[in-house]
């Protein structure tokens, strides 16, 4: 069974995505949470075709030759999945909890041994962000690129942990905001964005009082919304004052927010949203922003895309300083286009 209408919790989030194909995992999941009934997809969908893409032999011989495989790459189990899965949930549905804590340390741990096992540096954004399963909501998604980021940065392991807690905690204070509010369809009006950018302090208010979180973790829970020219909420504090998490935490939180569909707004392309990270140097953390960039994988290894000269192409190596840019072979023709290095190539891009 395929799901016709996607499945959201009472913040609005995604829990299971439109056209995701439902398995017993997923189901009784739901169904603990209440979820007794969803609209599926009607009759039978035509088998899809994928269209081949004829590849001369020049091209064949330069993706062997310049073929160079991705850095490694965050990935989660399908047992890890199942415990960020409850683990969140447990999060957002019982902040008055003494096990808050050790859920949220739980879930950070998990995500430390992913990146930890393959000695992750990057992510690949397609990945975090096409998969059906609900554990992927925002806030797992902010707290592992904020890890990655914080990892490419040199950070210590007890650091990287805490940033993840971090993630994981950020929007918790969402859970005191009205669901009127929350799950406006439209824009929000003056009012009630001013109720909304409150979240930040009632999710500060949340943690504060609680030896287990940090000082820095509740800084960054209470500062992700901040920007470094001063222009952030709630407190409107400038580049000196923000505290290393929050700096970290903007610039995920930013990415993420982006390229998720909600009620009141179209998902932005990844392209796009690279693009409209890398024009806000006046709002976040240059380094940051730089260590998100060097992270990311937007056009995975082997990927097939579109020149904007009208060839298709194969991806065959990222490099990290230039996101947008990997070096990649026309299909047709067999041409290396060093979309980064080659000045002949600058008026080209992936389309």
């Amino acid at each position: 069974m395929k799901l016709d209408h996607p499945v959201v919790d009472r913040l609005g989030r995604s829990l299971v995505a439109r056209g995701a194909t439902l398995d017993e995992y997923m189901i009784d999941s739901m169904i603990k949470m209440g979820i007794m009934s969803v609209y599926i997809q009607d009759g039978v969908p035509e088998e899809e075709t994928k269209e081949e893409v004829p590849m001369c032999d020049e091209a064949k011989r330069n993706i062997e030759k310049l073929h160079t495989d991705d850095r490694s790459k965050v990935t989660l189990s399908a047992s890890v999945r199942a415990r960020v899965a409850e683990g969140i949930q447990f999060v957002y549905s019982n902040t008055d909890s003494k096990g808050l804590s050790d859920a949220t340390a739980s879930i950070a741990d998990d995500l430390m041994s992913a990146i930890n096992d393959n000695d992750a540096i990057a992510i690949d954004i397609s990945a975090l962000k096409t998969s059906d399963e609900y554990t992927f909501k925002h806030s797992v998604d902010v707290a592992t690129i904020a890890m990655i980021i914080a990892k490419q940065q040199g950070c210590s392991q007890k650091d990287i942990h805490e940033i993840g807690v971090t993630g994981l905690l950020h929007d918790v204070g969402k859970t005191q905001v009205p669901i009127e509010v929350l799950n406006k369809p439209g824009r929000l009006d003056d009012a009630e964005f001013a109720i909304m950018k409150q979240h930040s302090v009632f999710g500060y208010n949340i943690i504060k009082d609680r030896p287990e979180f940090s000082p820095a973790v509740c800084l960054g829970v209470l500062q992700h919304h901040e920007k470094t020219n001063g222009k952030g909420y709630p407190l409107g504090v400038a580049d000196d004052k923000l505290s290393p998490y929050a700096r970290i935490l903007s610039v995920a939180d930013i990415y993420d927010a982006l390229v998720t569909e909600r009620p009141y707004k179209k998902a932005f392309s990844q392209r796009d949203a690279v693009e409209m990270i890398m024009s806000m140097t006046m709002e976040l953390d240059m380094n940051a922003m730089t260590s998100f960039l060097e992270s990311m994988i937007l056009y995975p290894v082997d990927s097939i895309v579109e020149l904007s000269n009208g060839e298709k192409a194969k991806v065959v190596k990222n490099i990290p300083h230039y996101i947008l840019r990997p070096t990649v072979v026309g299909l047709t023709t067999g041409k290396v286009y060093a979309l980064s290095e080659d000045l002949a190539c600058a008026s080209i891009i992936i389309l």
